[in-house]
């Protein structure tokens, strides 16, 4: 084979790589979601005189979800909480939440959480990220499921669905109020809906 042939078959070898790469077996980029709060809820509850719990929600929420397919640990999730948004049934015990003395929402306008690592597990994601609530960043970790289920809806829309259910220590985050007669543990409930 002359050398003028080897550079043709070198060059035709290279243009076909640089096809395969552009097409279908190339790697899919990272999908990103914005989180519906239609249909996505954030409750919680907390125990009162240890003989029952009180439940409540935040009405307004957003976030970003990004999933990677091909290596989920490079898939992110971020959520922003107005904690004004905060909603336990009864008006006068919201007011009193959003004063100085329990979530203090003049100073302490949101709560935010960022993911930090992220590994993937049997039905989703075991999530790690900084918690910030009443300025005070914290350190958890949580189980995420779903994620792996893409629908559309209405046409032309791809959401996905994850859930997940933790507790935070309240007084962890500097809120410390009727630490006696109201519980310090917190179980929060996720249900989240995000659309691309």
């Amino acid at each position: 084979m002359t050398a003028a042939a080897i550079r043709r078959l070198a060059l035709a070898t290279i243009l076909m790589a640089g096809s395969t790469v552009a097409g279908g077996n190339a790697a899919r980029a990272a999908d990103t979601y914005l989180v519906d709060p239609i249909h996505s809820s954030i409750s919680f509850m907390i125990s009162h005189q240890k003989i029952s719990n009180i439940h409540g929600r935040f009405n307004n929420f957003s976030g970003k979800i990004t999933i990677n397919s091909d290596d989920p640990t490079k898939s992110s999730f971020a959520l922003s909480i107005p904690v004004e948004s905060i909603d336990t049934n009864n008006t006068k015990r919201d007011e009193h939440l959003r004063a100085p003395d329990y979530f203090n929402v003049k100073q302490f306008p949101t709560m935010t959480f960022q993911s930090t690592k992220v590994k993937p597990v049997d039905g989703g994601f075991e999530v790690t990220g900084d918690l910030t609530l009443h300025g005070v960043t914290k350190p958890i970790s949580f189980t995420l499921k779903g994620g792996d289920k893409v629908v559309e809806f209405p046409k032309g829309i791809k959401r996905i669905g994850l859930t997940s259910t933790f507790s935070i220590v309240r007084s962890d985050f500097g809120v410390n109020a009727e630490l006696g007669g109201l519980g310090d543990e917190i179980p929060i409930t996720v249900g989240i809906e995000a659309a691309k």
